[in-house]
């Protein structure tokens, strides 16, 4: 109330300011016809300036800062994929049964058109994910996911992800998982059902790992080169993939 009662008295100091300048005007000039063509004028051109600062001003300036958080988002999604994504995804690949089905199409090419990416998103919308669970290691995956337990936490407090809905679903479904293996004692005498629970939590995180890659994976083709260069030197999803160039 206090911030509001300020503007309410700037408000009406800048209109007892305008007015006292009027009455100065026709003082020293006593010429009310001047100052009403100029007054009609200037009121006349209200809208107009109304136009330029709401609409078209102020929609650049909130575009700009858009860019600005979305870059900055982007800065944190790679962050992920280097600390957790990228191992995660080699780990659950690693044990699909059917990668075969999809491997080649995630081998991302730099000179792939935008209408390549909408192809591949389309058919990674048909594929059935999924891991052989009983031949997982669940021990060293919960120590891999723990490890990292607090940098996952430090992700999910930053106010830029409410920009990025996928990307926060991401990260929920991967500290949920490493949640479900961290409350279990012994992870080699689960029964069947129990391996089942796991392969459904591993299953979620698969599939936005994969969407969630593809989508960073044109962001850094179509804006950093040389990143884009190591992801590919790196890809999970290619076997013969080795950073080192030959």
């Amino acid at each position: 109330m206090r911030g509001f009662r300020w503007q309410i008295v700037l408000g009406l100091s800048l209109v007892l300011l305008s007015a006292v300048l009027y009455i100065l005007h026709y003082t020293m000039f006593h010429d009310a016809h001047h100052i009403f063509i100029y007054m009609v004028g200037d009121v006349a051109f209200v809208p107009v300036e109304v136009l330029l600062v709401t609409l078209i001003i102020h929609r650049l300036l909130s575009e700009r800062e858009r860019r600005a958080r979305l870059e900055k988002l982007n800065m944190v999604i790679g962050t992920f994929f280097s600390e957790v994504g990228t191992r995660a995804l080699a780990y659950f690949s690693d044990f699909d049964p059917n990668l075969d089905r999809i491997k080649n199409d995630l081998v991302v090419q730099s000179d792939w058109p935008e209408r390549e990416f909408a192809d591949v998103r389309r058919r990674l919308g048909k594929y059935d994910y999924g891991v052989e669970i009983r031949q997982v290691n669940l021990q060293d995956l919960r120590t891999f996911l723990i490890d990292r337990r607090d940098f996952l936490l430090r992700l999910l407090e930053n106010p830029n992800l409410l920009e990025h809905e996928a990307f926060t679903d991401l990260l929920r479904a991967v500290f949920h998982l490493t949640e479900e293996l961290a409350h279990r004692d012994d992870l080699g005498a689960l029964p069947d059902t129990d391996h089942a629970h796991i392969a459904g939590d591993i299953k979620r995180a698969y599939v936005l790992l994969v969407r969630q890659w593809l989508d960073y994976m044109k962001y850094l083709r179509d804006n950093y080169p040389y990143l884009f260069s190591l992801a590919m030197r790196t890809n999970p999803f290619d076997q013969t993939a080795s950073a080192i160039v030959t």
